[in-house]
Parts: structure tokens; C-alpha cells; sequence
């Protein structure tokens, strides 16, 4: 069967292009496709060097750089994608990609990593963020944004089964487009960390500084504690926050290598997160080096988390996103700290592995394609009817 993979759009490698790599590994054959492709060379790698067939918005000024302005037009984009010639389409998709084109003797899987954020329940902490809650910009803004929620839904009735990357995103689908889904959890990279059962005293996080990480409030509540050190790598827009706040205890690395990203979360006494994720692949790193997370209890962390609730805890949840929630994180951690092992961790994260991913897709897909297209049954020649020569050979021996 011919197959097609597509993925909303290639600019980075971050964690849906994560679960795009292992797709592309479990089906190489397939062809992909995408609204633009930017990748660098040293990303493409991972996709096995493979370029995506792409729309006319990879030929649109700046589309490199400011692709997202260009979202309302996503929908048209991803629907001139010409896929009648696949038997089998797999969408990674948290924007239009779930959208594209397909006939009634086509199968279309769509793994969501979300349905898009900020028009659905995300859309007032969206505009917020954007500076968009006056004005016409912010009227326009809201007219595009509710477009977006109805073509969303109407193409969700296109799609064959829907696949989220955790319980809190099935959650979401179902809230926006009322049908269920199946639950099969991002691949991580667990064999690319080891244990380190031997920590040292300072805390870490890790992410890309924009505002829904809230790497500022971590820095803020570290601040507060003088005689706790904190280390942040990642960069981005809020890094001049971060640096503003002027934490003489908090070390801001920047973006560092992976080498040395593995090296911090194998030592650091505990890992910090704050995003409400719909997964969130850095706690599962994290425990993959035996180091307990200390994380907000919404979103995917609670799946991938095991609280002080748990017979083998991995982490502590703080409940609100706030400096003073984080404060009491960090102390209710360090009260319980003996009772969190690094081999727990661990094994915790362990639930999370590359191998399990491409073991549960394939199984899934080849299972729903079998439903469609049920094996021919052939008679066995010991079930078969035999064919007698018999009658035939008495009329030829009759006198004429």
C-alpha cells in the first residue's frame, strides 16, 4: 500500500517532530509532506534526510521566519495537498494537519498532539500574550481565530481515528471535536540517558524561554530562596526576563549542547517544570536519569509523574502557577526527598520508551487497516469441492 505521512510544518525539531521521526522509522517507505520545510540539515538527519512536498506558503516572503502570520491561510494550503494516489494517510498534526483531503477508500490516522491551542481553550491566554485584547487587531485576530475552531471541527469529521499523545489531550478532543480517541504516549529517547543515582546541590530546568514555559517565575521563586541553586539552559524570547530578575543563586546557560543538557539533568538534585503541557518530554528525560521532578499538576505531567500519592513516587505537584506554589513545591520535595529513589524514576520512565511507540503504532495502524480490508479467505485443497470427471467420461462412452 502506498502511505503518506503529514505534519503541519517543518521549521525545528522539537517533540512533534520527535514523533514524526519515529513514524518516518516505523514506515520509511511512506512520502511526506508538510505546509513548509525549513529544516536544517543537521534536523532533516533524524528524518532519515527525507524532504516534505510542501504548499504554496513555502514560496510566500518570510515564510522561513514568520510562517504562523501566515495561519490563516494554513487551511486552504493543507487542502491543495493532493493525496488521492495513498491508500494509508497518518497525520502528525497540532494545527491544520488533520485537515487534509481524503476519499471513502482512503484510511486516515490522525495523531494529535493537540487540537490547535489558541483557538480553542488556550485562545484568552493567547491574546493575552499577544498584546490583542483591544482594538481591531484583536478584533481581527478573534474573527480569524474563530474561522479556525469551525474549519477545525468540520475536518475532524474526516478523519478515520483519532490517536492523542496523552489522556489530557483525549480529553481536548473529545471537548472539541465529541469523538474518542486512543492514547499512545510520544516517544522519548530513554536509552540516550542513564541512571545517575548520585546527585549534586543545585536544581535545573530546561526550555524554550517563551511565555506558556514560565521560566521567569521559576527564576522569580529561586530568587526567594537565596541558599538554593538554580540552573536554567534554554533560550528565547524571555531570556531578557530571566536576566531583569537578576538571581544572583540562578545560573542562565543559554542553549547548550545535548551532551552537556544530559550531563545537568543526570546531577541536578531535582528538575522544576512549569508549562502545562499536553505531554512534556523534559520531566521523562529527567527521570530517565533517576531525577525527581517537581512539577505544575495539570496537563500531561500527571501521567508522566508519579506523585508523593504513589507507592514508588518520582516527583512532587504544586497546584497553582505561581512563585509562592513553587516555593512550597521545592520544600514539600525536599521533606519527602528520601522517600523518591533514582531507580523509581527510572523505571517510571522507562513506561515512555522509543521502542514502545513504534511497537503500539504499528500494531494500531496495521490492526484499524485490517478492519478495512479483511484477509481473502482460500479454500484449503483438503475443504475444497472435488471436481469429478466421472459423468463426463459415461457420456463419452455411450454408443452413438
Amino acid at each position: 500500500m502506498k502511505i503518506a505521512i503529514i505534519h503541519d510544518w517543518l521549521v525545528t525539531y522539537a517533540g512533534a517532530e520527535r514523533v514524526l521521526s519515529a513514524l518516518l522509522k516505523i514506515w520509511p517507505e511512506a512520502d511526506l509532506f508538510s505546509v513548509i520545510d525549513f529544516l536544517s540539515d543537521e534536523d532533516r538527519a533524524h528524518l532519515g534526510g527525507k524532504h516534505a512536498q510542501t504548499t504554496f506558503i513555502q514560496h510566500l516572503p518570510k515564510a522561513r521566519t514568520r510562517y504562523q502570520q501566515y495561519l490563516p491561510l494554513m487551511p486552504l494550503a493543507i487542502e491543495q495537498l493532493d493525496l488521492s494516489g495513498y491508500d494509508l494517510i497518518i497525520s502528525s498534526s497540532h494545527a491544520v494537519a488533520k485537515g487534509v483531503l481524503t476519499g471513502p477508500d482512503q484510511l486516515h490516522i490522525s495523531y494529535v498532539h493537540s487540537p490547535i491551542r489558541y483557538a480553542w481553550d488556550l485562545q484568552h491566554q493567547y491574546l493575552n500574550e499577544a498584546g490583542l485584547n483591544h482594538g481591531l487587531k484583536s478584533k481581527v485576530a478573534r474573527m480569524v481565530l474563530h474561522y479556525m475552531r469551525m474549519w477545525d471541527q468540520r475536518t475532524a469529521a474526516a478523519v478515520d481515528e483519532f490517536i492523542a499523545n496523552s489522556q489530557f489531550i483525549g480529553r481536548r478532543i473529545d471537548k472539541a471535536y465529541r469523538r474518542p480517541s486512543t492514547v499512545i504516549y510520544p516517544p522519548v529517547d530513554t536509552h540516550g540517558f542513564d541512571l545517575q543515582p548520585v546527585k549534586q546541590e543545585y536544581y535545573l530546568t530546561t526550555s524554550r524561554m517563551v511565555p506558556y514555559k514560565r521560566v521567569p517565575m521559576i527564576v522569580e521563586a529561586f530568587r526567594a530562596m537565596p541558599d538554593k541553586h538554580l540552573i536554567v539552559i534554554g533560550d528565547g524570547p524571555e531570556m531578557d526576563k530571566c536576566q531583569a530578575l537578576g538571581a544572583t543563586n540562578v545560573t542562565l546557560l543559554g542553549y547548550q549542547p545535548f551532551s552537556a543538557l544530559r550531563e545537568y539533568l543526570r546531577n541536578a538534585k531535582g528538575f522544576v517544570f512549569a508549562a502545562e503541557e499536553d505531554f512534556g518530554i523534559s520531566p521523562v528525560e529527567a527521570q530517565a536519569c533517576g531525577t525527581p521532578v517537581i512539577a505544575f499538576g495539570r496537563g500531561g505531567t500527571l501521567e508522566t509523574v508519579h506523585g508523593l500519592d504513589h507507592d514508588q513516587p518520582t516527583g512532587v505537584f504544586y497546584h497553582e502557577q505561581s512563585v509562592a506554589a513553587i516555593i512550597d513545591g521545592v520544600r514539600e520535595f525536599e521533606c519527602n526527598a528520601h522517600r523518591i529513589t533514582p531507580q523509581a524514576c527510572r523505571e517510571n520512565a522507562e513506561r515512555f520508551s522509543e521502542q514502545r511507540f513504534e511497537r503500539e503504532m504499528r500494531q494500531f495502524v496495521e490492526s484499524r487497516w485490517n478492519q478495512e480490508h479483511p484477509p481473502v479467505a482460500v479454500p484449503s485443497p483438503a475443504s475444497a469441492p472435488r471436481l469429478s470427471l466421472a459423468p463426463a467420461l459415461a457420456v463419452a462412452a455411450k454408443p452413438l
